[in-house]
């Protein structure tokens, strides 16, 4: 049987009614093998978990992103909550390996399937709810998704940083933004590049990345916070 102790560890919280957990980890194709199991299948705590984590990602975008348009928000938080990205997140802490499930789904691959993972990520998501608050289930979710979030919002095209610096230099300074190639370093295979932008001939940014597109972005991006720092200061 799962170690639901194990589990409640590997995810940082403790469980005031560990029987929300362990519902959570109950494929449906369990329950069709042994109907007689006091607990039912997770699905209706998936139903719930999708609802929470929309949630918690949406106020975590809102919060910490204040110039980010709708659809900008909306975009992000598709890529977070996303069945892809649950599952990856859900293989990382080997989820898969405390479910509940028939005999037949688990020799079909089950405990490693993307929909079966991300489902029962929700499902435990929801089981955290429900025992712990909205509180509880934020810092889990939090944790879960640090790297995905780290990933997404500092190195992903999901924010224009470089559409958004040009909006800023031209309506400023009615000037555009030049990008300019510092370094190049490292085997073909593993290249390393740092690049600086200019605003009205002022660096303002310096960044680096294993392309050049990649470096860009990341010095747009900290153009942008020094820029927005100068104006509102």
């Amino acid at each position: 049987m799962p170690d639901i102790a194990k589990l409640q560890e590997t995810l940082g919280v403790s469980f005031e009614r560990p029987s929300l957990l362990e519902q959570a980890l109950i494929h449906s194709s369990y329950i069709n093998e042994n109907p007689a199991h006091a607990l039912g299948h997770n699905e209706r705590l998936e139903f719930l978990g999708d609802a929470v984590l929309d949630f918690i990602v949406a106020d975590k975008l809102y919060q910490e992103f204040p110039d980010l348009s709708e659809g900008e928000m909306t975009r992000l938080r598709a890529v977070l909550v996303r069945r892809d990205t649950l599952a990856r997140v859900a293989r990382n802490i080997r989820l898969g390996d405390f479910l509940y499930m028939g005999k037949g789904e688990e020799s079909s691959g089950g405990r490693n399937k993307t929909p079966n993972l991300a489902g029962a990520l929700e499902a435990v998501i929801a089981a955290v709810f429900l025992d712990g608050g909205i509180a509880a289930a934020a810092g889990m979710i939090n944790g879960l998704l640090a790297d995905e979030w780290e990933k997404l919002t500092r190195h992903d095209a999901g924010i224009d940083y470089k559409s958004k610096l040009q909006e800023l230099a031209q309506s400023k300074y009615q000037v555009t933004p030049v990008y300019r190639l510092v370094s190049e370093t490292g085997p073909d295979h593993d290249k390393s590049f740092m690049v600086e932008v200019m605003v009205n001939s002022k660096v303002l940014g310096g960044g680096t990345g294993k392309s050049k597109k990649l470096a860009e972005t990341e010095a747009a991006r900290l153009a942008l916070e020094r820029l927005t720092a100068d104006f509102t200061e």
